[in-house]
């Protein structure tokens, strides 16, 4: 019985292809190396132009030089100084608006009452410009760190916001009515299918407002701070340190992608439903 047994699993093992691990890894792997040639050309262009003459060198030094320089940054400790005040404010404005966009922007979705008092307000200041207001929260706020706060806390709340009311108001009809056919509860359902489909939608805004956080900051910083890339790129600029002023603007670069890449990976985690869906 014993044999039999071998060779009818033998046989089947046989007739069972194998699994397809190449068909799945390859493509991934040629996306990949396609993103890594162009990044590699770009540099590589970066590199040639000033020494061919094509840009000029003085304005826009090579490649090395930037590394070279963003290294030297990096070893006396003055490019973390800059990035340490950066992030700081980066995070306590993006928390700040994560602590006051998702709790509304949920509040709004849900109840059409607030919703129809609060749309003539919100479409008035969605489309201000977070760097319009620069002006008024300095002249408020002075050139401190609350004012730096605010400008962050302000820019990063619209896209939280909407992005939310959109997720709440746009949930599957679907999951509410096999909902409240079960007999549950109003916070059940808020709880147990409306926040958990809303959570693609939601991220997209957070990670909008990730981006946007940095960019407003840098900003804020070129016009009112002692400290940070924005100042760094413009005391840099003032005093033609042209190669360091580059290694600025590629640490903020690298600082967005890190972000995104975290919000990404965070919105996986708490997506992992969509997966049994």
């Amino acid at each position: 019985m014993v044999t039999i047994r071998k060779s009818i699993n033998e046989e089947l093992q046989k007739k069972i292809p194998p699994p397809r691990v190449k068909a799945t890894v390859f493509p991934s792997f040629l996306n990949g190396l396609k993103k890594t040639i162009v990044l590699i050309l770009f540099f590589v262009t970066w590199e040639i132009a000033p020494k061919l003459g094509l840009v000029d060198r003085a304005f826009f030094p090579t490649f090395s030089e930037v590394i070279g320089a963003w290294w030297q940054l990096i070893l006396s400790g003055e490019l973390f100084t800059h990035f340490q005040a950066s992030i700081i404010r980066s995070i306590v404005g993006f928390l700040l608006a994560l602590l006051v966009a998702i709790p509304l922007g949920l509040l709004i979705g849900w109840y059409p009452v607030a919703r129809d008092l609060l749309s003539p307000l919100l479409e008035l200041f969605r489309n201000t410009a977070a760097l319009a207001l620069l002006p008024v929260f300095i002249l408020l706020l002075g050139i401190g760190e609350i004012s730096k706060f605010a400008i962050i806390l302000f820019a990063c709340t619209w896209p939280i916001l909407l992005n939310t009311i959109s997720a709440v108001k746009n949930v599957d009809p679907l999951f509410i009515k096999s909902a409240r056919s079960m007999n549950i509860s109003s916070f059940k359902l808020f709880y147990k299918v409306i926040l958990p489909a809303s959570v693609p939608t939601i991220f997209t805004g957070i990670r909008m407002a990730g981006t946007g956080a940095i960019l407003v900051l840098i900003a804020a910083e070129m016009v009112g701070a002692k400290e940070g890339l924005g100042y760094f790129i413009t005391y840099t600029q003032y005093n033609f340190l042209i190669p360091e002023m580059y290694a600025g603007i590629l640490t903020i670069s690298l600082l967005g992608l890190v972000i995104n890449h975290l919000l990404v990976l965070l919105e996986k985690r708490f997506s992992r439903w969509k997966q049994l869906v």
